[in-house]
């Protein structure tokens, strides 16, 4: 019997850790699955849902050779220096002819899964490539555009030592969104002294849990939040002179909270005024609320409004800055990986560029159009997009038009379905890997995970890719890489940095390439684990700027040792190491706003929220319901698994429908319908279910993918993005309305 050998769940951000115990006939099957105790972030904790990785482990449509698309559509198996070869001279020849800035970048992660973008960024550089994408930017983008006009800084709540807990279109209990979750939900419903408050149009697992559960009416959020934040102005409930010590502008935005119908926005939100004069008192009494929003605005109507009215509630009841409340973070390394500087508009569409990623709910738009500018080629890494972003038949044209796809992944994704290459990688349990989302004001961790296994044969690292495509492109400094090794291995890691680093002052286009630099340099020296390579200078960064923080940690080291006891803590943490404690003042010292002030007016976003109607608009009588288009449940998770055998409940992924409109529209639970939104129909299953409100229905995530079987190719339950449109998007980031769907129900024809 196998030990028990530590890593972490991949499911989602948190990326809990856990520990694995191998067995089968081939010591590869993830036979038991316990959470790690040793782990400093989740302590042993577990969800239902990482107990079910052999799924994504043991995948049947895994990829072990590169393959190339025929003319016929069909694929063929290809060796390494052809792929690396044929890929490099196309888009180079791409480059040559078009531009570098034609070529756009999809992914580069996944959660639990960063290394590939850090490394892309070398073979991004090379080709000029500066357009770019991933999920954050169908998810986050609003809410970091916010952040960076108020804060500068990027902030997470800590419900650890919260008061209270205000959730805003989350439901925690099943997406998470920080560590041992569902524990301190548990803990805090419990506490007599301590409260939570849900927003959210469905009785969520987490409103069960509520103190108050304000349940508005679907895409009324900006209206229910303005009359919060109006109540707080209005009534005097906040405290003028934190405010005038703490805040910058914040006369701007007073006569505009002052203005706003309190009434008659609870009534188009569906919530009493009584209901929210309660909530109110509780947040005004707090000595600490942690606030969290998620996709249940953020991928809403007035997304990016409802971020900005969630962050002045933040200041209204002083939450910045104190224990339990809302706090910077010190990330180890950037969220964003980027090549340059980005550009601050898309090339066709004129989309505002946020956080260097371009809307994803334009880039069909950028492709599907004769503009001189439009991209030419794509590189997708460890992302799908023809299943997951808006309008899954406009992308699928969309990479039909592209003179050249590349796609790297693990498995034959319905996106590598529509490459000309596609190039396959390990796993996220053989290879070295970082849970990239450290959050956590007060405690911050990074786990640099080890191979559980080793890879199949035929398949190469992504740090292996990019170094051979970089070298295949001849931007590779040889020079230079031979003499790090030879420094490196006559005189040591001091010598190396001090060549390194006056390489690079010397030359700066030297910089976007040190992550491959690096990988064939310091990587050969790290036994088994030349991927992490680049944290090397990550770890030495951090210590430059943040020493206090790594000391608090227990680091001792002084200069560069500092950074060289980091690193050789994180490569030899199986479980995790805990790097930058702090405590919450220090928030204020890290505010990326002028003068140590948080800014509080956008004028945008307040024009935005004067010109409110006093109505949530007349609803299409064709499309009388409101689909939510992606909601996690119990047993839903991202498409990395594959194989619905996962599933233990809801295998076919049904659409939930409240009692009320499945009486009126004679279905019942079990029965089939069919829904129909502006961008298709599908066939569902019903689920009648008491959560729901009248007029609003939702199916869950992570269904509708092509499966390959014995028989087949089939597919379970309904992608929701056949469902979905491209031109339903905030105005301001481009985020996409998957929560806000017109549709219709109908019973199927003869029944």
């Amino acid at each position: 019997m196998s030990e028990w050998q530590p890593t972490a769940c991949i499911l989602c951000s948190i990326n809990c850790g856990i520990e694995v115990r191998l067995g089968g006939d081939d010591q590869r099957r993830f036979e038991k699955i316990r959470g790690d105790k040793a782990h400093p972030s989740s302590k042993g904790y577990l969800c239902q849902k990482a107990s079910r990785l052999d799924h994504y482990q043991n995948g049947r449509d895994r990829l072990t050779s590169p393959m190339r698309r025929r003319g016929d559509g069909s694929f063929e198996e290809i060796s390494w220096d052809t792929a690396i070869a044929e890929i490099a001279g196309r888009l180079t020849g791409i480059r040559d002819t078009q531009g570098g800035d034609r070529i756009f970048y999809y992914g580069g992660g996944g959660q639990g899964n960063h290394l590939p973008g850090v490394y892309a960024a070398s073979t991004l550089s090379t080709l000029g490539s500066v357009y770019r994408s991933n999920a954050l930017a169908q998810e986050k983008t609003g809410e970091f555009w916010v952040q960076g006009k108020m804060f500068g800084a990027p902030v997470h709540p800590c419900f650890e030592d919260a008061d209270v807990a205000f959730f805003l279109g989350k439901n925690p209990w099943q997406s998470h969104g920080f560590p041992r979750t569902r524990n301190v939900l548990n803990e805090i419903s419990k506490d007599p002294a301590r409260r939570m408050i849900v927003v959210d149009p469905v009785r969520t697992e987490t409103a069960d849990k509520a103190d108050i559960h304000l349940q508005l009416k679907p895409g009324t959020d900006a209206w229910l939040m303005s009359a919060l934040a109006g109540l707080f102005v209005q009534e005097g409930w906040y405290d003028p002179e934190w405010i005038a010590a703490r805040t910058r502008d914040f006369d701007l935005v007073r006569p505009v909270l002052e203005a706003v119908p309190v009434a008659r926005y609870c009534e188009i939100a569906g919530v009493s005024e009584e209901a929210l004069r309660a909530a109110a008192t509780v947040l005004k009494d707090a000595a600490s609320v942690a606030f969290m929003e998620d996709l249940g605005i953020q991928m809403n109507r007035h997304s990016t409004l409802v971020s900005y009215l969630n962050r002045l509630m933040w200041l209204l009841t002083g939450s910045f800055g104190v224990r339990g409340g809302m706090n910077v973070f010190n990330p180890l390394m950037p969220l964003g990986v980027h090549t340059g500087i980005p550009p601050k508009v898309s090339p066709v569409a004129r989309a505002r560029v946020i956080y260097g990623l371009v809307p994803c709910n334009v880039i069909p738009e950028e492709i599907l159009t004769d503009h001189p500018d439009r991209y030419r080629a794509m590189i997708v890494e460890s992302a799908n997009p023809a299943h997951s972003l808006a309008d899954s038949a406009a992308w699928r044209k969309a990479l039909e038009a592209l003179d050249c796809v590349v796609t790297i992944d693990v498995a034959m994704t319905e996106t590598a379905r529509l490459s000309d290459y596609v190039l396959p990688v390990p796993t996220q349990y053989e290879k070295w890997e970082c849970s990239f989302f450290n959050l956590d004001p007060a405690e911050n961790t990074f786990h640099l995970r080890q191979p559980l296994l080793e890879p199949p044969p035929g398949v190469l690292s992504e740090p292996e890719i990019h170094a051979r495509l970089v070298e295949a492109m001849g931007a590779m400094p040889a020079e230079l890489v031979a003499a790090l090794s030879s420094t490196l291995a006559s005189d040591g890691a001091e010598a190396f940095a001090g060549q390194l680093m006056g390489a690079v002052s010397k030359d700066a286009s030297l910089v976007p390439l040190l992550p491959v630099i690096l990988y064939r340099t310091l990587g050969p020296t790290l036994p088994g684990s030349a991927a992490a390579a680049p944290l090397w200078a990550s770890a030495h960064a951090f210590a430059q700027r943040h020493a206090g923080s790594l000391r608090r940690a227990g680091f001792t080291g002084e200069g560069p040792q500092l950074g060289e006891q980091l690193f050789k803590a994180m490569i030899s943490s199986p479980s995790g190491v805990v790097f930058s404690v702090d405590e919450p003042e220090s928030s204020w010292s890290r505010l990326g706003s002028r003068g140590g002030q948080i800014n509080a007016a956008i004028p945008e976003l307040l024009d935005m929220l004067a010109d409110l109607p006093c109505g949530p608009g007349s609803s299409d009588p064709e499309y009388p319901l409101v689909l939510s288009a992606g909601e996690r449940r119990a047993f839903t998770a991202n498409t990395l698994y594959r194989d619905p055998g996962w599933r233990r409940k809801d295998f076919d992924g049904a659409l939930r429908v409240s009692p009320a409109d499945a009486g009126r529209l004679g279905l019942s639970d079990g029965e089939e319908a069919r829904i129909t939104t502006p961008a298709g129909s599908a066939q569902v299953l019903i689920e009648v279910n008491e959560r729901m409100q009248p007029g609003h229905v939702s199916l869950p995530n992570g269904q509708g993918l092509d499966n390959q079987t014995a028989a087949g190719m089939e597919r379970t339950g309904v992608a929701p993005n056949d469902l979905t449109t491209l031109e339903a998007r905030d105005p301001v980031a481009g985020t996409p309305w998957h929560k806000w769907v017109p549709a219709r129900l109908e019973a199927l024809q003869g029944t």
